[in-house]
């Protein structure tokens, strides 16, 4: 694709302003999100485009501007283990750029994509100048081993409508706590159940068993939940 017809589809974002919204940079001055945006570059992945395959060394970390990017396993038999959906504001590759491994998931864009991509060199050179950027750095990984700890404890634990009913209120603000909601399922039936430990029939098995209880309804990817109380009340 030439420049005008990317620069077109993908327009700019200040990297600067993106940055200075996320937690671990949040609390920065704006010469130090300078240096850090002078190390970051933008990129852009169409939907299916591979972005890090199983093996490939780690620079840095990517941020996703807007999109999903899905990381998984693929075993010897081809068969494709869905761990993580990476969407807005968040991020991947923390971890490996601090042990200095190469990549053991792969990544791959699940929608139209727009990553920014910190290098490491800058990430290490703001560890030193600041103990609370290493702080705040911890506090992510953190999270990250927090959400995995909780993804042991929903295969093993919890039932698959438990699972699924967790994803779709996943997407829901926390200050909702009735009402209607929609939420829609842009990674795909697929992926997601993938990413909770089923498969595709027995997800949409128990899509149809919630839709035939009137606890959501269902328009191609889009799940419309008429009360988010009573949904909940099966989550239990």
């Amino acid at each position: 694709m030439d420049a005008p017809a990317r620069k077109q589809r993908h327009p700019a974002i200040k990297v600067q302003a993106f940055l200075a919204k996320l937690p671990m940079f949040s609390e920065m001055s704006a010469d130090e999100v300078d240096r850090v945006a002078l190390a970051t570059l933008p990129q852009y992945f169409d939907k299916g485009q591979a972005i890090v395959q199983t093996g490939d060394p780690c620079t840095g970390f990517h941020v996703v501007v807007y999109g999903q990017v899905k990381l998984g396993f693929t075993s010897p038999q081809g068969i494709e283990k869905v761990v993580e959906i990476v969407r807005p504001g968040q991020s991947f590759g923390e971890a490996l750029m601090f042990l200095e491994k190469p990549y053991i998931v792969f990544a791959e864009a699940l929608a139209d994509t727009m990553l920014l991509h910190v290098a490491k060199h800058a990430v290490f050179d703001e560890l030193a100048r600041d103990p609370g950027f290493a702080r705040r750095m911890l506090s992510g990984l953190a999270r990250r081993l927090h959400g995995l700890v909780r993804d042991v404890e929903g295969y093993t634990l919890r039932s698959g409508q438990e699972r699924i009913i967790g994803y779709l209120l996943a997407d829901v603000p926390e200050d909702r706590s009735s009402g209607p909601a929609t939420v829609y399922l842009s990674a795909g039936k697929s992926v997601v159940a993938s990413r909770l430990n089923m498969t595709p029939e027995h997800f949409s098995r128990i899509l149809h068993d919630l839709a035939d209880a009137g606890l959501i309804e269902i328009n191609a990817r889009e799940v419309r939940i008429p009360d988010l109380a009573r949904l909940r009340g099966h989550q239990a």
